[in-house]
């Protein structure tokens, strides 16, 4: 018998990470979406929101349901569901809110009607309701969100995507200023054509990081966290961040950068005791720039979105 109703989980992300400007991106333990999928016999998808985040309500401009219309359009599938948001992480946080909701709606859809599509499989529907937030076709967020682990976007045409394996005991913090920048907005500062010079510079980084997590070669990883295309351009946009990367060497963190298009700003470390001295110092900062902030604390997720109880 099928189900009628799945409570799913959808975890934050963190994307770009330093150099991977669209191309990289991790699932992090904590915080994300939860939602209850409901079928509903109006034909029509509903959005009810029970969170205090402000999110459409018009199934034509919410991630998530147009998300489930590209779903339902490629099986003929007239089912109604209700897609009901329990928990929602911050829109325009930097942390992947709208791909939680892409892949949390897609996920719970696709285990009412059977599973017809595989995970992996539910990417490229994802992917069209991370285009209604951003306005480009990136799966920085909805793939790793979908898929849990480190991910390495290779190509977009077709998309091909790569699994890293990252070391165990590499810990993510994570510190959210109580600002909103939209990654629409965001997107506008980047330019549109780089040096050879900055090319290079680059994909150096690119091809650091994706070693040193390969090889735990923590020291690599460090250095590899540097851009010299979205970052130079977006912080500007969040107070104090200019401070934050430069003191984060003073909390044993191996380094950080922005998350997403902002203003989350993270910090990748080897131990617990330096991912909770930039947890600190992140919020020290943002204190003193008049700006409230969460901290989070998370190892990378080997799970992507998911049923739960």
């Amino acid at each position: 018998m099928l189900k009628s109703s799945v409570r799913i989980f959808a975890p934050a992300t963190i994307s770009n990470v330093g150099p991977g400007f669209d191309l990289m991106g991790f699932a992090l333990e904590q915080p994300g979406d939860i939602m209850i999928v409901k079928t509903n016999d109006t034909g029509l998808i509903r959005i009810i929101n029970n969170t205090s985040s402000d999110i459409p309500l018009d199934p034509d401009k919410n991630v998530a349901s147009v998300s489930v219309f590209a779903l339902l359009e490629a099986l003929g599938c007239t089912t109604g569901f209700d897609l009901i948001f329990e928990t929602k992480i911050n829109p325009g946080s930097g942390i992947g809110s709208s791909a939680a909701s892409c892949t949390a709606a897609v996920v719970g859809v696709n285990e009412l009607l059977n599973r017809p599509f595989t995970q992996k499989e539910l990417l490229p529907f994802a992917m069209k309701g991370e285009f209604i937030a951003s306005g480009s076709v990136h799966a920085d967020n909805v793939a790793p969100a979908l898929l849990g682990g480190f991910i390495l976007i290779r190509d977009y045409n077709p998309i091909d995507i790569v699994r890293l394996e990252a070391p165990h005991d590499l810990i993510c913090t994570v510190a959210h200023p109580n600002i909103q920048i939209k990654t629409s907005e965001s997107r506008k500062l980047i330019p549109k054509e780089l040096s050879v010079k900055k090319a290079l510079e680059q994909c150096g980084n690119i091809a650091g990081l994706m070693a040193g997590l390969t090889t735990s070669d923590y020291a690599l990883i460090g250095r590899s966290l540097h851009d010299v295309i979205a970052e130079p351009v977006r912080a500007a946009l969040i107070p104090g961040y200019n401070e934050i990367k430069a003191r984060l060497s003073e909390t044993g963190a191996l380094g950080g950068n922005i998350s997403g298009s902002g203003p989350s700003v993270f910090a990748l470390s080897d131990n617990p005791e330096s991912a909770r001295k930039a947890g600190v110092l992140m919020n020290d900062v943002f204190t003193k720039a008049g700006l409230d902030s969460k901290v989070y604390i998370s190892k990378v997720s080997r799970q992507g979105t998911r049923l739960i109880d």
